[in-house]
């Protein structure tokens, strides 16, 4: 597949939305920009759409024309389930009905660690979790991740629209806890993969991990490096600092045994 050069970028509003905004152009993408709440700072930006997800019209006007799509819309947190059900579940539909219809044949979708979240962490911090582990849901937030990655699955095999699945850590500017040390994706490394995952050849339907190259990494990164993905970060600088802060991982805390931590408690806390 060649560089596609119009992608449309949904939850352009939210906060990896806006780093994305600013990150992603510079490898070579010219971005549609989709998000219920309005987009501000647009300057030198060619397309800003507000809408909802649930309406389909919007949804083909702003996927006529473009090469790719990256779907990072949705709640990002815990909700109740009808929340979960019209945001996530019918709106990650919307978006793939709408790339059906417009012949679009590649989605970047925004999965999540939370697919998986109920999954023990390694207790020698090996990074040996593989992606094909079985999916345990910590949310229904995590539930709707999940159904993301099977719907995309389904679109290969009866459409044929490519799809990549990145289950992402925590991509902030810098990790602000001991256990993001291990699931920290630096903002640079979020673009290096989002460029991997819409330029790669061949890719079917293909779930990945997404996060930097760290040092205390819980899980494999063997599929997103063979799309090309080269991270070139690293949380442990930040290490020394937050252990002071915080103390070090505790196998008797439930927020520091499962790649989900606070997600996995009754009920979830936040932040994570």
């Amino acid at each position: 597949m060649t560089a596609p050069r119009t992608v449309l970028l949904t939850g352009a509003a939210g906060g990896l939305g806006t780093l994305m905004r600013e990150l992603l152009p510079p490898h070579g993408y010219r971005l549609r920009l989709f998000d219920r709440r309005t987009i501000e700072n647009t300057d030198g930006e060619p397309d800003a759409i507000t809408a909802e997800l649930a309406d389909t019209g919007a949804l083909r006007e702003a996927v006529r024309g473009v090469d790719a799509i990256v779907h990072l819309a949705g709640i990002s947190l815990e909700a109740p389930f009808e929340k979960i059900l019209r945001a996530n579940i019918e709106g990650t539909y919307h978006v793939y009905e709408a790339a059906r219809e417009a012949g679009v044949r590649r989605i970047v979708f925004a999965s999540s660690n939370h697919a998986v979240g109920f999954t023990p962490r390694p207790a020698d911090g090996s990074g040996a979790i593989p992606v094909t582990t079985s999916r345990r849901p910590d949310t229904y937030y995590g539930l709707s991740k999940g159904f993301g990655e099977d719907l995309a699955s389904l679109y290969w095999d009866l459409h044929g629209i490519e799809t990549v699945s990145i289950r992402i850590g925590s991509c902030f500017p810098r990790p602000t806890s001991v256990r993001m040390l291990s699931i920290w994706l630096s903002p640079a490394d979020c673009a290096r993969l989002l460029h991997a995952a819409l330029t790669a050849p061949d890719v079917g339907h293909t779930v990945v991990y997404g996060s930097s190259a760290n040092t205390r990494l819980w899980w494999d990164l063997s599929g997103a490096r063979a799309l090309g993905y080269a991270p070139q970060d690293d949380s442990e600088p930040y290490a020394a600092e937050l252990i002071a802060a915080h103390g070090a991982l505790d196998p008797d805390n439930p927020e520091h045994t499962h790649l989900g931590g606070a997600f996995c408690t009754d009920p979830p806390r936040w932040p994570y």
